[in-house]
């Protein structure tokens, strides 16, 4: 691939400082004011904000396997027009990720797509059933260095597991990111257990389920002195107890999706299965408690957890329908809207929860940079006066089971910048980094 030179001109860089970045190759070479061209191509950059890369630490790309749903193509295309230049791909593929040879496999896919770079994410058991660790330390130490191991999907829930897991990860800097729900308390569950749910008649998946869980394994972590990671939190009890664990230094994060920040268990009155996710859509109460933990650092990261599905998985009966929603394209925009413009977070903030804390929990140490001098060229610019109305129909995603269809949502990605390359210029994908390399 050539060497390409950008001057990307007067941008808000994380709303506080106009500058031009001087963009050589794969690097920032030079920031300041009134930059001489010098031959580079100039992108107008004034009124859009300039943020380091997005970093997702929770995306389902579903290949191998499932390529009816999503491929690693189609979902880091998805990614590159949300504004990300790096996803962490769950192990819930078919077959599951739980070898070094399935996780070197979803990296290779990632770096010939080249819309975004790619990290696997490695199942914690093996194929993900809960009764013996999977090759951790195997794929740690593979081309795909992974860091992060989650059975995603599916709770680790056998709690002797769960402690040799997080001793395990430790001895190299490791996290285990646990999807909390007591599976003897949801079985058969369909939505949040609540006042809706008792008028549906629809059972009910309570809180404490997650909650149960989220108490067991702080506790572990802080027991064994490891690294725990909450992934989709989506109670006010769970923000409780996660915040009582910061406050005793025990070394746990956590990610909130877009679509717990803005949608509740009152949209199951519709019986639109776009509403079906896992876990559900809760109270208007946990809502508010969600956004106040993310602008308090009690909930360091948002996490997509995009889960696209065919559509006879979401376009069918309620109780039949496959659980999740789509969420790469649409998760800037959400979290502008439930967060920037009620002034809960400033745009640097978004930077640290969408790109540098994400990355910091990967361990990912190129991406989620500042926007700085002699650092990677990752990059999305955002316009945030822009408006736009989701259609789900002009996704890159295969998926189409976006739960925003129709809204009108403020926030448009105009470039996204990866390692210097631009996989998207004036809001429309461009080219992946690897155009015309050899692969």
């Amino acid at each position: 691939m050539s060497s390409q030179h950008f001057l990307i001109r007067r941008a808000n860089v994380l709303g506080e400082n106009v500058v031009d970045l001087r963009v050589e190759g794969a690097t920032i070479t030079e920031t300041g004011t009134d930059l001489p061209e010098r031959d580079a191509e100039v992108i107008e950059a004034e009124g859009l904000i300039a943020l380091p890369g997005l970093v997702d630490v929770h995306t389902h790309l579903r290949e191998p396997g499932r390529e009816d749903a999503e491929t690693v193509e189609t979902g880091t295309r998805a990614a590159a027009a949300g504004g990300y230049t790096a996803v962490c791909a769950m192990a819930n593929s078919q077959p599951v990720a739980d070898t070094a040879g399935l996780v070197e496999q979803v990296w290779e896919l990632g770096r010939a797509a080249g819309w975004a770079d790619v990290h696997p994410i490695g199942a914690v058991t093996v194929g993900l059933q809960g009764e013996r660790l999977a090759e951790i330390g195997a794929m740690a130490d593979s081309r795909a260095q992974v860091r992060m191991f989650s059975d995603d999907g599916k709770c680790v829930h056998n709690a002797l597991l769960m402690r040799r897991a997080l001793e395990y990860v430790k001895t190299f800097d490791g996290v285990v990111a646990q999807h909390a729900q007591e599976p003897a308390l949801t079985e058969d569950a369909q939505m949040n257990e609540g006042s809706v749910s008792a008028d549906l008649g629809l059972a009910g998946w309570p809180a404490v389920a997650e909650e149960a869980i989220i108490a067991r394994d702080v506790l572990l972590a802080q027991h064994v002195g490891s690294r725990v990671h909450i992934c989709h939190v989506s109670t006010k009890g769970s923000v409780e107890i996660i915040r009582w664990a910061k406050e005793r230094g025990i070394d746990v994060t956590a990610e909130v999706t877009p679509h717990h920040l803005v949608l509740t268990d009152e949209l199951v009155r519709t019986y639109d299965p776009v509403y079906k996710v896992n876990p559900p859509l809760r109270t208007r109460e946990d809502v508010e408690a969600l956004r106040a933990a993310v602008g308090d650092g009690t909930i360091d990261v948002i996490g997509t957890d995009h889960a696209p599905h065919p559509l006879e998985a979401k376009e069918c009966e309620w109780s039949t329908a496959a659980m999740g929603m789509t969420g790469l394209e649409t998760a800037l925009s959400i979290i502008q809207m439930t967060l920037v413009e009620t002034g809960t977070i400033g745009w640097s903030d978004v930077a640290r929860i969408m790109s540098t804390v994400p990355a910091r929990i990967a361990r990912i140490d190129d991406q989620g940079r500042p926007l700085a001098q002699g650092e990677p060229a990752n990059i999305v610019l955002v316009d945030p006066e822009a408006r736009r109305t989701v259609d789900p129909q002009t996704h890159a995603s295969k998926g189409r089971n976006s739960p925003y269809k129709a809204m009108d949502v403020p926030g448009q990605v105009r470039a996204t910048f990866l390692k210097g390359h631009p996989t998207v210029l004036n809001g429309c994908l461009a080219t992946p980094r690897n155009a015309g390399a050899e692969n």
